[in-house]
């Protein structure tokens, strides 16, 4: 799934479309309300796909203090800290094999996992050849959900370029 943003009175080919799959938008549009709330506040439904969105002097707003955002460094601060922080996260316990590293549910049976040979790397860490779950290469733990999430600086850039060019924009 993913947030198509259409321009409302695009002034270019770039201003016409915006997309991001749902990986990337929410990040993008928390850094809005974030560093932004005075214009973030004014798209009711940001986070879903209802035709919310902003007019065209708002969009030409927000254009100008991302691109502000991004000449200033704030973008690649927020950014970097952001990164930061999901990399401490602690792993969680995979819910697949609920923390064995070996799925044994039906769809695993029939797909052989709890028989197949692990990779060299991946058997050194856990101490075993055999026995594997897709959710967490049969260590048992993985990334926490949020680390799923991405934001660049590219995203920030493309985004007030679109924002600049759209004459206001409906997410859909």
């Amino acid at each position: 799934m993913g947030m198509d943003v259409y321009g409302k009175k695009p002034k270019s080919d770039v201003g016409e479309y915006f997309r991001r799959n749902v990986w990337g938008w929410h990040p993008l549009w928390d850094y809005v309300e974030n560093n932004h709330p005075e214009i973030a506040e004014l798209v009711e439904y940001a986070h879903s796909n209802d035709g919310s969105g902003l007019g065209s002097r708002d969009s030409s707003k927000l254009a100008k203090l991302l691109v502000a955002d991004l000449d200033s460094g704030k973008v690649a601060e927020y950014v970097a800290q952001r990164n930061l922080m999901l990399s401490e996260l602690p792993f969680e316990v995979c819910n697949l094999c609920e923390g064995t590293g070996i799925r044994t549910d039906a769809i695993a049976v029939e797909s052989g996992m709890p028989t197949k040979e692990l990779a060299e790397d991946i058997a050194i860490i856990v101490g075993r050849t055999q026995g594997y779950c897709n959710g967490c290469n049969g260590i048992g733990k993985k990334e926490p959900f949020q680390t799923w999430y991405s934001l660049y600086e590219v995203d920030v850039e493309q985004f007030a370029r679109f924002l600049a060019q759209s004459g206001g924009f409906e997410i859909c």
